[in-house]
């Protein structure tokens, strides 16, 4: 259809409806409120049954043009004496027309709902026709490709739909689009027809899903396919380097394949649904979103550089095994209501790590886990906005809020304690018979406590109560004494509640002794405030005595004055890579409590680092390195540890075996670089004047290397970016780079014009460019000028939350806050936090885990290190 022709339908349309709604009973019912009250779903989700939709959308190849779309409603009603509500955020002027029955009905549309009177409803089957222009906020558009992306409820910020998990659907999807345009959905292709200028395709009718799950992507894509275990697997992708597509593609497909696999042989139950396809999508906003049939994935995330880190292909082996757990985990099974989202993700997490261990034989996985989950989730519970894993919520509009490092790190380390209280063959028979009972349905969390108590005597509902329905950690201590002969008297472990609520929590802990040549560890049960451990009694006194000696036990463990100062010299002799993982944990707890000077825990790093053989305990101690030089470290003693650092790391970048660990130094090296020798041969890396033995350096890599260059500030900046423009060849990077180029000017006048451009939604559609850019703003090197953007930042978060995807308030505060440590700075932000004792609960959280290091950097700049 033409664009006047559909534009004089659209208006009579409209017209038409204006009519039917005017004709409506006024107030003869009340209206719902906004979002999805969990008390209008417990009423639809009585009354509903044998829902399914029926989808058709007429897609334009410009983005600014709206898509009109039909759609037919069919289910089952109990009670048709009372008003229903649909959910359709768009508003009564993208609503063109609703039939009943094939006759035009009257409804009302009011807080982003379409209500119809009970006059148009009967009991039984009901079958709605609705007429609508789609809305484009959770569609993602560009010129090129647009991708839907609905979790939590936002399903209804673009089509008319009951928008809740518990009403789960079968879908049928018709799209029109332009020709030359690919598209994957969640069902298997049906029917196409090309026309002269657009395609139409019809697809299956999917299995039960929720409407967060329902998807489509279409646009101009490029198609991988693959044979794997019988099954055929396509990867849709924009990667224009072909070298770069051939060298990931078996890799991506065979992680897919082994993580299928293991699913099916661990729950018992074949592969869900009808196929597996997946999207590389650039810059996307999430890791990945496990929508059946059509799994979206940032594409960076699985397409490697030749430069790329252990963590790196780690990491993709786990987003792969996660996304894919998923199917059964959230797919299959669908949490009744958005408290229980955390059950979808912990369970991701946790099967992804059973996943991901066979395929890296060499990789020590229980620091492997320790480090992937513990850090995250202190950096949370820590702070004054920690909450519980499972949260109460009374309407979806807050579910994205929901997410973050509880459920994603702290819930597996819960789930692994669980999954030990009640043993690893129960605990898989329990889940097993939870995915059966519930099946293409939903359940709770106390549906699975149900099946897992009827293979343990343990009383599962006390221990969720601590660790599942309350937020916070213990804090856990030794204390020891000594006889006349220097031998172990009494060991005793304790653990306190920080909320004074005294709340006890019961896991297993390696108590472990570090003497010259050798260690002892004892299995603790730590289950009471104090717990005696006879069993070492009339041992020799250790030098250095460690609660956690496996790395399993979770807590703010404090240490001894004498067991820090320990821990300061003998760290890197430990003799585990795990023993010294969880040592490192405990000492950068105390970092950040103030017990260990910033300067002695920056040396120890470096000596360290010199010692450390294992590379996934380099990166950290590199990722804390980083923290600490950047926000710990006062101004003077950053530039006296700076040429020490970069010779350190210029010297292990050269001795260093493998390209994994190369690109892991000389990502620090990039990040940390002040001094002008590092600058200048920087510079010439970026140049090509000069190269790195046995370090192949990709697009991206150069890119980053140009805009870390950029930040310090240098006369030649705007010139190495446009350089650097000029020469990237992948279109979506270019764009990226071009998006970023204001907020890294040297001119302060243009970084603030960037920042104000951000007031406008349509300029933060691209949200991790939005962030990548706030980081830059805000880098410790610019902190004293970007301390403007913090106030106003912090009164957009507001509607950050209101228009952007669900990690996006979290990622914006992040960003803002990241590279400041001044007094002024924390005072700021504790202001505004003062000034509204009202201020959305949910979004105080959020600040208050972003700020919570900028207040301890404060606090040690303002008063040097203390002990609490």
């Amino acid at each position: 259809m033409h664009v006047q022709l559909f534009l004089l339908a659209a208006l009579l349309q409209a017209a038409q409806g204006d009519a039917r709604r005017a004709a409506a009973a006024p107030a003869a019912y009340a209206v719902p409120a906004a979002g999805v009250p969990l008390s209008l779903a417990r009423e639809r989700a009585a009354r509903i049954s044998g829902l399914r939709y029926e989808v058709s959308l007429h897609i334009p190849a410009d983005p600014s043009t709206r898509i009109r779309g039909e759609e037919v409603v069919r289910f089952t009603l109990s009670d048709a004496s009372r008003p229903l509500a649909l959910d359709f955020q768009p508003g009564a002027e993208s609503v063109l027309d609703v039939d009943v029955g094939g006759r035009p009905a009257n409804y009302d549309v009011a807080n982003g709902h379409i209500v119809l009177p009970p006059r148009w409803l009967k009991r039984g089957e009901n079958a709605l026709r609705i007429r609508f222009l789609a809305g484009d906020a959770p569609l993602n558009r560009t010129a090129e490709y647009l991708y839907t992306l609905f979790v939590p409820a936002r399903a209804s910020a673009a089509l008319p739909v009951f928008d809740q998990p518990d009403l789960k659907a079968r879908f049928t999807l018709t799209l029109e689009v332009p020709k030359d345009w690919r598209i994957v959905a969640n069902a298997p292709e049906r029917d196409r027809l090309d026309g002269d200028s657009t395609t139409t395709v019809s697809f299956a009718e999917t299995e039960p899903i929720p409407t967060y799950l329902f998807a489509f992507v279409a646009g101009k894509w490029s198609v991988e396919t693959a044979q794997r275990g019988g099954r055929t697997l396509r990867m849709f992708h924009r990667e224009k380097d072909a070298t770069k597509v051939a060298r990931n593609r078996d890799a991506i497909f065979d992680l897919v394949d082994r993580s299928i696999d293991y699913m099916e042989r661990y729950t018992g139950i074949p592969f869900p649904f009808a196929k597996y396809d997946f999207v590389l999508v650039p810059s996307f906003q999430f890791g990945g979103m496990e929508h059946p049939g059509a799994i979206l994935f940032n594409a960076s995330s699985l397409m490697l550089d030749e430069s790329a880190t252990q963590n790196q292909k780690l990491g993709r082996a786990s987003v792969i095994a996660h996304e894919t757990a998923h199917m059964w985990f959230g797919d299959l099974v669908t949490m009744r209501w958005f408290d229980d989202v955390w059950m979808k993700e912990v369970f991701a997490n946790f099967m992804a790590a059973k996943i991901v261990n066979p395929s890296f034989a060499d990789v020590d996985h229980e620091l492997r886990f320790l480090l992937a989950h513990y850090p995250s989730a202190y950096e949370v519970d820590r702070t004054a906005g920690t909450h519980p894993i499972r949260q109460e919520l009374a309407n979806l509009d807050e579910a994205g809020q929901l997410y973050g490092a509880i459920i994603y790190q702290k819930a597996p380390i819960v789930m692994r304690q669980l999954e030990r209280l009640v043993g690893e063959a129960a605990f898989r028979e329990g889940v097993g018979e939870y995915l059966a009972a519930h099946r293409y349905g939903n359940a709770t969390w106390a549906d699975l406590i149900a099946a897992l108590g009827r293979h343990t005597r343990e009383n599962l509902t006390a221990w969720s109560r601590v660790w599942v329905e309350e937020g916070g950690r213990p804090t856990i201590r030794v204390t020891l004494t000594r006889d006349a002969r220097g031998r172990i008297a009494s060991l005793a472990l304790t653990q306190a509640d920080p909320a004074g609520r005294g709340r006890r929590w019961v896991q297993p802990v390696a108590l472990t002794l570090v003497y010259d040549k050798r260690t002892v560890r004892v299995p603790v049960r730590l289950d009471r405030a104090l717990v005696d451990v006879p069993a070492v009694r009339g041992l020799a006194a250790p030098d250095l005595v460690l609660p956690n000696g496996d790395g399993r036990a979770y807590g703010r463990i404090v240490l001894t004055p004498e067991d820090r100062a320990a821990l300061l010299r003998r760290l890197p002799d430990l003799p585990t890579p795990l023993l010294r993982g969880a040592a490192w944990l405990d000492l950068h707890d105390a970092l950040l409590d103030g017990q260990v000077e910033p300067a002695a825990f920056g040396a120890l790093a470096l000596r360290a680092l010199e010692r450390e053989s294992d590379e996934q305990l380099t990166q950290r101690i590199l990722a804390d390195l980083d923290d600490v030089f950047w926000r710990f470290l006062a101004p003077p003693e950053r530039a006296a540890l700076a040429p020490r650092l970069e010779d350190t790391l210029w010297r292990l970048l050269g001795r260093a075996s493998t390209t994994s660990a190369r690109a892991a130094y000389f990502a620090a090296l990039r990040s940390t670089a002040t001094t002008p020798g590092t600058l200048d041969r920087l510079t010439r890396i970026w140049a090509g004047e000069m190269t790195i033995d046995g370090l192949p350096l990709a697009e991206q890599d150069l890119m980053s290397l140009a805009l870390q260059l950029a930040v310090r500030g240098r006369p030649d900046t705007d010139s190495i970016l446009a350089a650097e423009e000029r020469r990237i060849h992948d279109p979506d990077r270019r764009a990226r780079l071009a998006f970023l180029r204001p907020a890294l000017s040297a001119d302060p006048a243009v970084r603030d014009a960037w920042f104000d451009a951000l007031r406008r939604p349509e300029n933060r559609q691209h949200e991790p460019w939005v962030a990548e850019g706030l980081a830059y703003l805000n880098h410790p090197l610019r902190a004293e000028h970007a301390e403007r953007y913090i106030r106003p930042a912090l009164e957009m978060l507001e509607e950050i939350r209101r228009t952007g995807d669900i990690f996006f308030p979290k990622r914006w505060m992040d960003a803002t806050l990241s590279g400041h440590s001044s007094p002024a700075a924390a005072e700021t932000v504790r202001r505004f936090l003062a000034e509204r004792p009202d201020y959305p609960p949910r979004l105080r959280q959020i600040v208050l885990q972003s700020a919570d290091e900028l207040f301890r950097a404060a606090r040690l700049s303002a008063a040097g290190t203390a002990e609490p």
